[in-house]
């Protein structure tokens, strides 16, 4: 049966058979109450009015409105990485009434099908967040790729966002991502905006030489070690140490849109400066609170700017040194240079390159200019032909 006719049985039990209530309660499981609640329905509107009614309200006060309802979707079309702390944002930037609850807008963007529930990834709680206390204590920084041309040259971006602010100090573009190139990013960046206290990369090439065999001090280092900066690297494989400079890559993937093919290099470069100063001063950030990355870094007074030091010197064996002579050779095809017999592996950078060295009886140091490359043990001893090369002279750069 039924409900609304097993509900018909008891109310015939009491009015028919002269049953009290209190009996047909005990034998239907019910209450007296509810009972009661029966005789009454029956009486009102018959076998018909004995079933279930909608538990719906009729009315609900603090539903969305169809307007506001209507906002959120035309955020979220324009705007697919918006999530529903980011347009309670921009609702109240709109002076929207009554302002709804992320909550609320969470479950509208499930009911307008712009979301998948599902997909809904909690945040590990293993991760630890940090950040410093004040603006240039510390920089993170890193390369990123995906910047395509019209001639189909792929570009790289050394990418830099202050620890505390998260504003991003450097988005330096270079057809070439080789040690000189980042760092004239990293020289620009600190004209810029000052020198910090320490800088964190990852232990890619042109960032450290901890994993060259002997280590080396790369150009990136010796940059940082000249003025006074402490380089901090991470643990090998440790992406979400360096998080916040990745967060960076992920918004300027989607916002700016790196899938798109650029004119050129300097018009790549001028859409993402208009993109990073829209960045650092329109765009809130919910890590710190949905305040501006310039709110956070700019001071109302200028900071004192260091300036950066020069080299002590050129880096050169003095030419007054009796122990050693100066050959001359061009790096091969794949960048190797030989000296009696001994082949040394300076890299593709310097391939078809003159290369000064400076051989001694133990060791060999490569230098392309004034910048040293490489130094190597030597193991064939003998003498070394000069090759027409007997005192190499300054390049100019």
């Amino acid at each position: 049966m039924s409900v609304a006719e097993q509900r018909y049985q008891a109310v015939l039990a009491v009015i028919s058979d002269g049953e009290t209530v209190t009996d047909v309660a005990a034998r239907f499981g019910v209450s007296r109450k509810t009972v009661h609640g029966w005789l009454a329905k029956y009486e009102a509107g018959g076998l018909e009015n004995l079933g279930d009614r909608s538990h719906r309200p009729a009315s609900c006060p603090h539903q969305i409105s169809a307007d506001i309802e209507v906002a959120i979707a035309r955020m979220r079309h324009s705007h697919p990485s918006w999530g529903p702390r980011r347009i309670v944002y921009e609702l109240t930037k709109a002076g929207e009434e009554p302002l709804p609850s992320e909550s609320a807008v969470y479950r509208a963007l499930g009911r307008l099908n712009l979301i998948d529930p599902s997909g809904r990834r909690r945040r590990d709680k293993k991760w630890k967040r940090w950040e410093r206390g004040a603006p240039m204590e510390l920089w993170q920084m890193d390369t990123v790729g995906g910047f395509v041309l019209a001639d189909g040259t792929k570009a790289k971006a050394l990418s830099g966002v202050d620890d505390h602010s998260r504003f991003c100090i450097s988005a330096y573009l270079m057809v070439r991502e080789s040690s000189q190139r980042v760092c004239d990013g990293l020289a620009l960046a600190m004209r810029t905006w000052g020198v910090p206290g320490q800088i964190l990369t990852d232990n890619g090439k042109v960032f450290t030489g901890r994993f060259n065999r002997p280590p080396v001090e790369v150009l990136f280092d010796r940059v940082c070690r000249e003025n006074g900066v402490e380089h901090l690297l991470t643990q090998p494989r440790s992406p979400t140490t360096t998080g916040k400079i990745e967060r960076f890559h992920r918004a300027l993937r989607t916002e700016f849109r790196t899938d798109r093919v650029f004119k050129d290099l300097p018009t790549a470069q001028g859409e993402l400066d208009e993109w990073v100063i829209d960045y650092n001063t329109n765009r809130p950030h919910q890590g710190i609170e949905m305040s501006t990355p310039a709110a956070r870094f700019l001071r109302p007074e200028d900071a004192a700017v260091m300036t950066i030091r020069a080299p002590a010197g050129t880096g050169r064996p003095s030419q007054t040194r009796t122990d050693g002579t100066w050959v001359t050779r061009r790096a091969s095809a794949v960048g190797v240079v030989c000296v009696n017999w001994q082949q040394v592996c300076l890299g593709v950078a310097a391939r078809g390159r003159p290369v000064d060295v400076w051989v001694t009886e133990e060791v060999m140091q490569f230098y392309d200019g004034d910048q040293l490359l490489r130094t190597e043990k030597r193991t064939t001893p003998g003498e070394v032909r000069v090759k027409n090369a007997p005192a190499p002279q300054r390049r100019l750069k």
